[in-house]
């Protein structure tokens, strides 16, 4: 694993300037970045270089993830925000 990719891609997770964008990427980033392959990491760089209101939007399920960005990478971070949005006593996850 490349360490300065993954701190520069943990450091872009964090830094959206959309804050409930960050506060899904950033810890999504902190806790899956290790474990991701490099292929997945790929994905999570060219989701990170979207537009912020469409990566949130397509994230929280508000509209439709094109189909060029519906990866397992979009999949975990679905998961994730929904998994994080339990854990905060949520619950339906929306």
């Amino acid at each position: 694993m490349d360490e300065i990719r993954l701190k520069r891609l943990r450091f872009r997770a964090w830094r959206r300037g959309f804050k409930e964008a960050d506060l899904i990427l950033g810890p999504f980033a902190d806790k899956h970045g290790q474990d991701l392959t490099p292929e997945q990491l790929d994905a999570f760089e060219t989701l990170l270089e979207q537009p912020d209101q469409d990566l949130y939007e397509w994230i929280i399920e508000r509209r439709p993830t094109p189909a060029e960005f519906d990866n397992d990478v979009m999949r975990m971070l679905k998961q994730f925000r929904f998994e994080a949005f339990e854990a905060r006593g949520g619950g339906d996850g929306g």
